[in-house]
Order: C-alpha cells, then sequence, then structure tokens
C-alpha cells in the first residue's frame, strides 16, 4: 500500500492523469479523477495486499531466502500483473492486442507501475532481510492513515449525496 500510494501521487502529478482520464482514449474505462473512489482507491488496495500475500505466501522460498530475491520478485509481479493479465487491461499484453487504446498512451502506466512494483519488491526483500520493531511501527502508521484519508473520501461522497 505504501508503495502504491507514493507512486500514484507522483504519477497523477508528473504524469497529469486528470487529464489523461478524461482524454477520449480514456473516459469511458476510467473514473473521474475527483472521484471518492479514487481518492478511496489506495486504502482499497487492503484487499489487493492481502490477495497478493496469499498468493505469494506459497512461492516465498524463492524470492526471500535466495540471492537477488527482489528481483525474482519483480520479475514475478510484473510478468503476472502487469504484462501479461488475462483481461484486456491497458499496458498489459491483452489490452495492446484488444483496445483501441493507442498501445503508447497504454505504455505512460509503465512510468507508474513499473516502479512502484520495483519499490514493492524491494521494501518486502528488505524488510524480511532487515527486521526492525521500527519498519513494523512505521508500516501500520503509513496505513492507517491511507486508510483513514480514504475511508474520509468515502465519508465525504456519502455525505454530499444527502
Amino acid at each position: 500500500m505504501i508503495s502504491y500510494f507514493i507512486m500514484g501521487i507522483i504519477a497523477a502529478t508528473t504524469l497529469n492523469y486528470r487529464e489523461l482520464f478524461e482524454s477520449n482514449n480514456l473516459s469511458c474505462l476510467m473514473r473521474p479523477f475527483d472521484s471518492p473512489l479514487i481518492f478511496a482507491g489506495p486504502s482499497l488496495q487492503v484487499i489487493r495486499g492481502l490477495i497478493f500475500s496469499l498468493a505469494l505466501w506459497y512461492f516465498k522460498d524463492v524470492f526471500l531466502f535466495r540471492k537477488y530475491g527482489w528481483l525474482k520478485l519483480w520479475v514475478l509481479v510484473v510478468g503476472l500483473s502487469i504484462l501479461s493479465t488475462t483481461g484486456a487491461a491497458p499496458g498489459s499484453i491483452e489490452g495492446m492486442i484488444y483496445t483501441k487504446i493507442p498501445i503508447l498512451d497504454q505504455m505512460k502506466g509503465y512510468f507508474e507501475v513499473m516502479p512502484q512494483t520495483l519499490a514493492f519488491s524491494a521494501m518486502v526483500f528488505y524488510w524480511f532481510k532487515h527486521p526492525k520493531r521500527v519498519w513494523n511501527i512505521v508500516s501500520i502508521v503509513i496505513v492507517s492513515l491511507i486508510v483513514f484519508f480514504g475511508a474520509m473520501a468515502l465519508l465525504m461522497q456519502a455525505g454530499s449525496a444527502n
């Protein structure tokens, strides 16, 4: 969640996601940039994190106990969750084949997802190899703040709908 949140903020500002989400290519696919669900998205990554945890648990020996484990984890994540999704997600091989979104527009997302997944892989590996209570505390505080602000965005949406 932490790497996702940080890279999302960087990408949203540097890649001008507001304009990109409202472009003809993506407006039918993406919610408006000011949608409360966009703001709540990082906090909802708890669900994705649980799925990742369950899926990766059985393969932990491959990337936690071996040399270059962080790189092996990153290649696995990139291969299965970015390039080779089973649906036609933008930026995936399926997306490039089956969607009308220009390939260069799809590849813009790589500037966010490649560094984010690399940071995720490195952070998981480092956290495991150098366990310190401070990392756990800092992580809990940051994740709690992300969830809190996501919940607040949804509550503000519910309040404005009434």
